[in-house]
């Protein structure tokens, strides 16, 4: 379920695709969508998470539709920007970015104190490899308006990996500028053990020699107290309470079964209820098939 534990979105993002599916616009629809993104309010980790998920279940044609009828509407075009977001990154160059901007710019005038249309911005600089210098003032509207904020931070890191435009010393620099800081419980609470585990991926790519030291990436000093704190305190009914916590929890009982820590990894996967999240789990595999491989197995023991 993309929506994981939002049942609101839920119910929304199957009337999208049912429209959809018969082949005509449910008008309804439109108002639907308008009443879930801004029924998130300043919560804005909440926001981000509907506008990914509405943004997947209609596709392209949707919110242009719904852009046209409402063009000074900021959710309709902070749909539209993420569409654009999603599509490009599949389609790549058929999507106009210098639009894509400009209605990202024009979200952020009618948004002032939202950090949405700036975090997209970020992501679209990502998605085209700008220079790190452009990052910098974005980073610093998305800090001032929402300093956690987990859809942002992820970006970043994505931007800043070696697999992208940074490196290794650039991850651990911007690790190092958030560890003191964030609050245990804040949105982006995953970001440094998904820092982790895109990291322990990254070694076992290649296989061979370097496939097999991977394991002893989770005896490091600094995974294991990241596991530990996480292993504690996550599984903790109510103390991840953001919009995506259930993708964190997917991410930390993935992390113990590699670290081979199954007791830890089956409370983490109990506290899932069994929704899973495609990453990280996608890279081994049919995502849903390998996690409730591993559910059945911790609900069994427990």
């Amino acid at each position: 379920m993309p929506e994981l534990d939002d049942a609101a979105l839920g119910r929304v993002r199957r009337r999208v695709e049912t429209c959809w599916d018969r082949g005509a616009l449910d008008t309804a629809v439109m108002a639907l969508l308008k009443d879930t993104i801004d029924e998130a309010g300043e919560d804005w980790d909440r926001k981000a998470h509907r506008l990914r998920v509405l943004a997947a279940a209609a596709g392209r044609g949707l919110p242009g539709i719904w852009r046209r009828h409402n063009p000074d509407d900021p959710a309709a075009l902070l749909l539209h920007a993420w569409s654009d977001l999603l599509q490009a990154g599949r389609q790549g160059p058929d999507i106009d970015l210098d639009a894509t901007r400009e209605t990202c710019r024009r979200a952020a005038e009618l948004l002032p104190a939202d950090p949405t249309p700036w975090t997209l911005y970020l992501a679209l600089l990502r998605l085209e490899r700008r220079p790190a210098g452009e990052l910098s003032a974005i980073w610093r509207e998305i800090k001032a308006r929402d300093p956690w904020n987990r859809e942002a931070h992820l970006q970043a890191l994505g931007y800043l990996s070696p697999d992208e435009c940074g490196s290794s010393s650039q991850v651990l620099d911007l690790l190092d500028s958030v560890r003191t800081a964030m609050p245990p419980n804040a949105p982006a609470a995953g970001l440094e053990l998904t820092a982790l585990v895109r990291s322990h991926q990254r070694a076992m790519t290649p296989g061979g020699v370097t496939a097999l030291g991977a394991g002893e990436f989770w005896r490091r000093p600094d995974a294991v107290a990241v596991l530990d704190h996480a292993a504690h305190y996550w599984t903790s009914p109510g103390f991840l309470h953001h919009a995506q916590a259930l993708a964190d929890l997917n991410v930390l009982a993935y992390a113990l079964l590699k670290a081979g820590r199954p007791g830890d990894a089956a409370n983490a996967l109990r506290a899932t209820g069994g929704v899973a999240a495609p990453w990280p789990w996608s890279a081994e595999g049919e995502p849903l098939e390998r996690f409730s491989h591993h559910f059945a197995r911790a609900t069994a023991a427990g």
